[in-house]
C-alpha cells in the first residue's frame, strides 16, 4: 500500500495554487508545511486534513520519471476534477471518459500539471 509520494516542482507557489483547485473536487487540500531540518528538504502537504500523503517539494522536476493516480468517489468528481484542473492551468492529456482497454468500468482523465508530470483522476465501479 502506497502511504506517501513526493513531487519535486520547479516553482512551489506556483504548484501548490495549482493543487489546491485541481484536487480540490477530491477533498484533497494542502494543510501541511513541513520545515526541514538538516539534509532534509521543506515540504508542503496534501491530504484529508489529518494525514498527508501528496508533498511537494522544490526542486528540477522530472516529468518523465513518474505517472501517478488519484482515486474519486464518482463519474462526476472525475469530471470536477477535470475542468478544475484545466481551469487552474492544467494541459490536457487524455479528456474524461470510459478506458475499456483496462476495465469497461474504468472511468478517467488525465492532465498534465504546471510541470509536465501527468498524472490522472479514476472512478471504477465494478458491476
Amino acid at each position: 500500500m502506497l502511504t506517501h509520494i513526493i513531487l519535486t516542482v520547479g516553482n512551489v507557489e506556483h504548484s501548490l495554487a495549482f493543487y489546491q483547485a485541481a484536487l480540490k473536487p477530491l477533498n484533497i487540500r494542502f494543510f501541511l508545511p513541513y520545515k526541514g531540518k538538516g539534509d532534509h528538504p521543506d515540504l508542503w502537504g496534501f491530504g484529508d486534513g489529518t494525514r498527508a500523503f501528496f508533498w511537494l517539494r522544490q526542486g528540477k522536476p522530472d516529468p518523465d520519471s513518474i505517472h501517478w493516480g488519484f482515486l474519486a468517489e464518482s463519474n462526476d468528481k472525475v469530471d470536477e476534477f477535470y475542468k478544475a484542473a484545466l481551469s487552474a492551468g492544467a494541459s490536457d492529456n487524455i479528456s474524461p471518459r470510459f478506458r475499456t482497454e483496462y476495465t469497461p468500468d474504468y472511468y478517467a482523465a488525465d492532465v498534465l500539471d504546471p510541470d509536465g508530470y501527468s498524472f490522472e483522476v479514476t472512478h471504477r465501479n465494478p458491476q
